[in-house]
């Protein structure tokens, strides 16, 4: 089945552009475009996309209040994944998004092929869009809030080791060479780290590590 998708951006042309690039695609399918955030909200709750590519400044109601609100539960059903569009790598609005819930982000000015590879890579739910850029955008911030490292009860010594790899934006088969574990283990160890800390994706795993100080910002650990 194809992967449906909802395009959210106040420029037309990003909108259509988007769309017809996504549409182009044999196993993608938009099903929706809004202009503004509170469209995209009334929107969400009738087509109910798998993914949704939301602009992050918008009128009306912006990306980062809109997703939050598609994402609050009060719609039945299994909450879209929310890709957040943004001109700038480093928008404090990416930040909060990614704590609302958004998987991730995407830049703009990224290619056809990198557009309709994020929306599958999302939909799937098992990788971290644009892992380097999410990963200097939450160093950035977290270097501004300043926290006691802890280790989570909940995990075990090696899921922890799997959840700061995660957070410095290794996939898992660069996390299974670097502690020299088969794939599907860490695909394992993965799955149990976001079921026990209750976490949606590996987005929300990436700000959850440095909030919790279980990796700091600055050079490899």
């Amino acid at each position: 089945m194809a992967i449906t998708v909802m395009v959210v951006d106040d420029q037309e042309m990003v909108r259509a552009g988007f769309s017809a690039l996504l549409d182009a695609q044999p196993d993608l399918k938009v099903v929706g475009q809004a202009g503004d955030g509170a469209q995209a909200v009334e929107l969400a709750a009738v087509v109910k996309p798998d993914v949704i590519l939301m602009d992050v400044r918008m009128p009306v109601l912006d990306g980062l209040a809109a997703t939050k609100r598609i994402l609050s539960g009060t719609q039945p059903g299994e909450p879209p994944r929310i890709v957040m569009l943004t001109t700038f790598d480093l928008d404090d609005y990416v930040y909060a998004a990614l704590r609302a819930g958004a998987s991730g982000f995407l830049l703009k000015h990224s290619t056809p092929d990198e557009l309709a590879a994020a929306v599958r890579v999302v939909a799937a739910g098992d990788a971290l869009l644009a892992p380097s850029v999410t990963r200097r955008l939450v160093e950035d911030l977290a270097r501004s809030q300043p926290v006691v490292p802890i280790t989570p009860a909940q995990l075990t010594p090696r899921e922890t080791d799997v959840l700061r790899l995660v957070a410095r934006g290794l996939s898992n088969k660069q996390i299974a060479a670097e502690l020299v574990l088969a794939e599907q283990t860490v695909k394992t160890h993965v799955s149990n780290i976001l079921t026990k800390l209750d976490l949606r994706d590996r987005a929300q795993a990436v700000v959850y590590a440095y909030e919790a100080g279980v990796v700091v910002p600055g050079p490899r650990q």
